[in-house]
């Protein structure tokens, strides 16, 4: 019997999942150990690398790892570091409550890209931004914040997960690096929790070293997702922002919701900047509903609520009481959301079947 296996240097279609937690030694340098590197989760970050424009690119155990990890390995205590209020809320409360416990300077801008650029102080070591915000879908102007940030030698990172690399490329405007969260669109299919953090490779150099430290790092079966999902992102997105700016436009014509938001929309106070810079508006529509939530979300036939966003399925959220229900009273109201305020996440159906269900949903709510 022979012990060799003959297909070893078969070519799969797909590329294959390297499910090994280490490797023979002495074949490679780089393959040691899978907390450090695997072929598989390099393969997925080779793609999220070129997609971005980016010299390299880190993977991560989920996209709050990402954004950790990134900012741990390039600020000390005593730096100071800028983020904005209107950010995924976890991502607030690291710059908040644990940066500012280990000395590290946090300094918090009203929404806006006026107020971020007149935040950056001479001191500021690192910026941390969304180019589209969330939940309040603000549009910030990359190219200008990053220009402000290379006038005091400050690193600018953008966490681009609502708009997706298919809809701008912060990287191309001026930012150091780029995160995502790849649950949501970059995966596009609601099965994995995974982040990337992509650019200037010297940084990202140390961000790597902080992963392998941390222990932050993607399994390989999430990887293989990504990849599945990632062959079609390009499409789905083309969809989903077709999609999202005629529910947009229709959901205005609903006398039961208001206060739309939509980059898209000309009632967007960025959406000249959205006109600028972005390929397409993106999948994530905001408005308020005039009545009760739980008998607007009992009503849905179709359209499913849950805490998350970027699936091919379209999703409701209420920040009020989901994503954002860790903020206190002056926050909330800073970013002038309540319990009436919804963030849905278009998927690829057929727009009039969605549009029908909130409609229907809000016109029978009591």
């Amino acid at each position: 019997m022979n012990d060799n296996i003959d297909n070893v240097y078969a070519k799969p279609l797909t590329f294959p999942i390297y499910q090994t937690s280490s490797y023979i030694v002495p074949d490679g340098e780089k393959y040691r150990y899978s907390r450090e590197y695997n072929p598989t989760v390099e393969n997925i970050c080779l793609k999220i690398k070129n997609i971005e424009h980016a010299e390299s690119c880190n993977a991560f155990s989920s996209g709050m790892g990402a954004i950790t990890t990134t900012l741990l390995s390039l600020i000390n205590p005593g730096d100071r570091v800028l983020t904005h209020i209107d950010t995924f809320a976890r991502s607030y409360h690291f710059f908040k409550d644990f940066l500012s416990k280990w000395g590290v300077k946090a300094d918090i801008s009203l929404p806006g890209t006026s107020n971020i650029v007149n935040s950056i102080k001479k001191d500021t070591k690192l910026v941390f931004i969304e180019s589209l915000t969330n939940p309040i879908l603000r549009v910030n102007d990359i190219k200008e914040i990053g220009e402000k940030c290379r006038e005091n030698d400050t690193i600018l990172i953008v966490d681009s997960t609502l708009s997706t690399p298919v809809n701008i490329n912060p990287l191309d405007l001026g930012a150091n690096i780029v995160i995502h969260s790849a649950s949501k669109f970059i995966s596009g299919h609601n099965d994995v929790i995974a982040g990337f953090a992509a650019g200037d490779a010297e940084l990202i150099e140390k961000v790597d070293s902080m992963r392998r430290t941390m222990g932050t790092s993607m399994d390989p079966n999430t990887a293989f997702l990504i990849n599945q999902g990632f062959k079609t992102l390009e499409l789905r997105m083309e969809k989903i922002n077709r999609n999202a700016m005629e529910i947009a436009e229709r959901l205005n014509e609903n006398k039961n919701i208001e206060n739309v938001i939509y980059p898209g929309l000309e009632s967007h106070p960025d959406h000249e900047l959205a006109r600028k810079y972005m390929k397409g508006y993106s999948g994530v529509i905001c408005f308020e509903i005039k009545n009760n939530v739980d008998s607007f979300f009992k009503n849905l036939k179709t359209i499913v609520p849950a805490n998350t966003l970027g699936g091919i399925n379209t999703i409701i959220a209420n920040p009020f009481t989901m994503s954002h229900r860790s903020l206190d009273e002056d926050e909330i109201k800073i970013l002038n959301i309540n319990k009436k305020f919804m963030r849905l996440s278009v998927g690829i159906e057929n727009p009039d079947i969605l549009v029908n269900d909130i409609n229907n949903a809000s016109k029978n709510n009591t």
